[in-house]
């Protein structure tokens, strides 16, 4: 009798084994084999983003200021418009690097050549830093114009900003630009911008505690 259940167990264990490979599963004891990892998703080949800020100043007439940039890994290229001078156009060749994860570092250095109402050469950067809700952008240049040296400028732009969501940010800004004169060397105001998927759009005001401030609208797209 023994003999006889011990038989029919063996045959229940082995006909149980069987029907669990047949069903795709492992029999017990056995090692569960790892899935197979995921398959990366390639990194889009090229990154690109254009923008246009339209500047409204007081007794001056108003102009707009285009720019178009390309990034692909390491290498940022772009090109601007109205940014140094009126009617003058700039070309930019960058390296891109980052570092750090809580608190994050964008920058990349620049070298470009300026053309139309000042001509020379701009080396410069572009760049933030930025931890939790909070981050500082700036960009700045030295235009060396080879011919006059009188012509030689510094040009930059900066935003403190804070981000308590994802689509909504405000803060401060300063600029200094001769492509207008205002009374001000150092021009500093206060921004809002609101964001959907790609699409950006800011509302910069400068010297607003003068009779007529400056207001610029910006409109980016990056793709």
């Amino acid at each position: 009798m023994r003999a006889v259940i011990l038989a029919t167990l063996a045959v229940l264990l082995a006909g149980g084994s069987a029907w669990a490979q047949a069903a795709g599963g492992q029999p017990l004891g056995a090692a569960t084999a790892s899935p197979a990892p995921p398959t990366a998703v390639p990194e889009k080949a090229w990154s690109f983003s254009a923008s246009a800020a339209t500047y409204v100043v007081p007794d001056e007439p108003d102009y707009v200021q285009p720019a178009f940039s390309a990034d692909r890994g390491w290498l940022h290229l772009e090109g601007r418009f109205n940014y140094e001078d009126r009617d003058t156009g700039s070309a930019w060749c960058g390296y891109n690097f980052s570092v750090g994860k809580t608190v994050t570092l964008d920058i990349t250095p620049m070298i470009g050549a300026v053309f139309g109402n000042t001509n020379g050469v701009a080396p410069g950067y572009k760049g933030s830093l930025g931890w939790r809700v909070l981050q500082l952008y700036s960009e700045t240049e030295f235009v060396i114009d080879p011919g006059d040296s009188e012509n030689n400028f510094l040009y930059t732009w900066s935003e403190f900003e804070v981000a308590p969501v994802d689509w909504c940010r405000f803060g401060l800004v300063v600029q200094r630009t001769k492509v207008y004169q205002t009374e001000f060397d150092i021009q500093r105001g206060f921004f809002v911008g609101v964001s959907y998927k790609g699409l950006d759009v800011t509302a910069y005001v400068f010297n607003p505690d003068a009779n007529r401030p400056t207001v610029v609208v910006g409109v980016g797209l990056s793709f």
